[in-house]
């Protein structure tokens, strides 16, 4: 059955004038009068739906009812990258949507090869967070990963409380001996470098507000594939 995102609040049945970019998508797959779909605000719940009407410029759908679907990981999981070069960050979001991650911080650091400020990084937020909207809409997710504001690294540690008792921080680095065990906490917070990893003093930044590091294994991996190794290891633990 056809699914998508809307931008606007499902909150009760009834008939309702679908946003441009659903209706979009329904003209697209030439749906009828008549034919079932899914719906989802990103609030939680999932809505069965029917098209009522089809036009040019106006798709009509009855909400039927709601679903409050458990979809979601045990733990809230954040995911703080240093951003990697090239498509590499659509990859990633993507498939951090479909692991569970609650939200993505995008990161410049010292050895970020690819730098964004002002514009440029607004319509590449924008950009991610619509991958992660059709991310949730093929993976069955009803809240979407949640894209945040591109930030420095500096900046980013600066701005963070101490550590909840219901938080655990986790730094992704080669350097480290202690191994990824289990996790208590209902949320965690992971920090993972770029090409060519957080430097020094990055490392030791990040140990100051609370993260501990951890190492994944005796292999390097890429600064697109560590932090979705982690989110695999807690979808199936």
């Amino acid at each position: 059955m056809p699914r998508f995102f809307v931008d606007i609040p499902l909150l009760q049945p009834g008939e309702l004038v679908l946003p441009a970019g659903a209706a979009r998508h329904v003209q697209v797959l030439r749906l009828q009068p008549g034919d079932a779909l899914t719906l989802f605000d990103g609030s939680g719940p999932e809505w069965r739906a029917e098209v009522t009407a089809m036009g040019r410029s106006e798709v009509r759908v009855n909400l039927i009812d709601a679903e409050q679907p458990q979809r979601e990981l045990a733990r809230a999981v954040t995911l703080a990258v240093v951003m990697p070069a090239n498509d590499r960050m659509d990859f990633l979001v993507e498939k951090a949507t479909e692991l569970g991650a609650v939200a993505l911080q995008p990161l410049v650091g010292e050895r970020s090869v690819l730098r964004l400020a002002g514009e440029r990084a607004d319509k590449k937020r924008t950009h991610w967070q619509g991958v992660a909207i059709a991310a949730a809409e093929q993976s069955g997710r009803t809240v979407p990963l949640r894209v945040e504001p591109v930030q420095t690294l500096p900046a980013w540690l600066a701005g963070l409380p101490a550590p909840a008792d219901d938080e655990w921080r986790g730094l992704l680095s080669p350097r480290a001996a202690q191994p990824l065990a289990g996790l208590a906490p209902s949320r965690a917070l992971f920090l993972s470098g770029p090409e060519g990893g957080l430097s020094d003093a990055e490392e030791a930044a990040a140990r100051a507000r609370g993260f501990v590091a951890i190492t994944l294994g005796p292999r390097v991996l890429r600064a697109d594939t560590a932090p979705l190794a982690v989110l695999s290891w807690l979808a199936l633990s």
